[in-house]
């Protein structure tokens, strides 16, 4: 990246950078995965031990996010040669099987799009991130942890869940929300709405600006 150059950092609900990358599965752009979910992730480092805990997490649960048609993609700053030998590894000690692709950013390109290089926390080494995309590519959620702290894979999954029920049926989730609860119903946005809201018996009534209801 040359010095001069400055990138708009991704935010809600806006595109998302596109990019072209080398990866443990060969060139891919993060256009072959429109019409998909996607879930890009950065660590550290390879051969690194929280990293790695991460990684197990995100291979045992796979196939929940397949299901969701969601695509998975994590990236450091890591040949490709490292990525390949540390996934190895991790099969060979864990016993999982790696099977989403692994970015080698070595430019740091991808990574300054997306804004994962923090110099407080390493001028040499992405941050924990998460962004969600949904499948017009647009970032529906992001998720920065420090270097010390592990992420929680099954969040992250549930976090995909919430996104998908409020993009179907315009539902938001409460605090600890777990798929098959109640869901918020918008809060009413005129007078009339929220009489109305008050007398609506498929919903269960709080208060006017507050109701709950099944997802179906």
């Amino acid at each position: 990246m040359s010095e001069t150059q400055t990138y708009s950092l991704p935010r809600l609900n806006e595109p998302a950078p596109q990019f072209t990358a080398p990866s443990t599965q060969g060139e891919i752009k993060l256009s072959d995965y429109k019409g998909k979910w996607v879930v890009l992730f950065s660590h550290p480092a390879d051969f690194t031990p929280v990293c790695t805990t991460e990684f197990v997490g995100f291979a045992k649960l796979q196939d929940d996010f397949e299901k969701l048609n969601v695509q998975l993609i994590g990236l450091s700053i890591d040949s490709v040669y490292a990525h390949i030998a540390w996934i190895r590894s991790i099969e060979q000690h864990f016993n999982v099987k790696i099977k989403f692709p692994v970015i080698a950013d070595l430019s740091m390109d991808v990574a300054h799009k997306f804004g994962m290089i923090h110099p407080g926390a390493s001028a040499t080494a992405t941050v924990r991130t998460v962004f969600i995309l949904d499948p017009d590519q647009k970032v529906r959620a992001m998720i920065y942890y420090p270097m010390t702290t592990g992420r929680v894979v099954n969040e992250i999954k549930r976090v995909i869940q919430a996104l998908q029920l409020n993009t179907e049926k315009g539902l938001a989730t409460p605090e600890g929300w777990q798929p098959g609860d109640l869901c918020i119903v918008p809060p009413p946005a005129t007078q009339k709405a929220a009489e109305d809201r008050v007398n609506d018996k498929s919903v269960q009534l709080t208060d006017w600006y507050f109701s709950k209801k099944s997802a179906g």
